[in-house]
């Protein structure tokens, strides 16, 4: 079997395929931001101790505070993370 055969191959194969919901493509391209923003705000509560005191006391209004968007994702994840360590 040659490369080029199963090249097409699998291009016939995943032409069968149904196209992905739009949510999951929607959820996809958000990822890389919200990855950002949560790795962004979980250093900043690790260096910066008044800032974690403002997350634990009320995350949602310290995250608007400093004008993060408070993406309901994130905001979950983020209080995993608090309670975590």
């Amino acid at each position: 079997m040659t490369r080029s055969y199963e090249e097409e191959r699998l291009g016939d194969l995943l032409r069968l395929l149904r196209p992905a919901p739009t949510a999951w493509v929607r959820a996809a391209q958000e990822l890389p931001y919200a990855r950002r923003t949560f790795d962004e705000i979980i250093a900043r509560a690790e260096a910066d101790l008044a800032f974690r005191e403002a997350l634990i006391a009320d995350l949602e209004n310290a995250l608007a505070l400093e004008g993060y968007e408070a993406d309901r994702r994130i905001v979950d994840e983020i209080r995993v993370r608090l309670a975590d360590s």
